[in-house]
């Protein structure tokens, strides 16, 4: 998940799994995969930033020595 602002500024919190595309028109206008779009404040640089940080968090092998078990 990751965090976002509306045009109006209003943060939300978005599920970046579900992120089909992004394009700025000059807004920046991510569609997802159910072709639902949402118009947010970031810039598509920045949402891809996040999206990638997100994904490098929840996939990432822990090497500190905790396991499950």
């Amino acid at each position: 998940m990751i965090r976002m602002t509306r045009l109006n500024d209003r943060p939300f919190v978005l599920n970046a799994e579900l992120i089909k595309f992004i394009e700025e028109t000059p807004d920046t206008v991510i569609t997802l995969v159910t072709n639902e779009r949402v118009i947010v404040r970031e810039s598509a640089e920045e949402v891809v930033r996040r999206a990638v940080s997100y994904a490098r968090e929840i996939r990432t092998f822990r090497a500190d020595g905790l396991h499950a078990g």
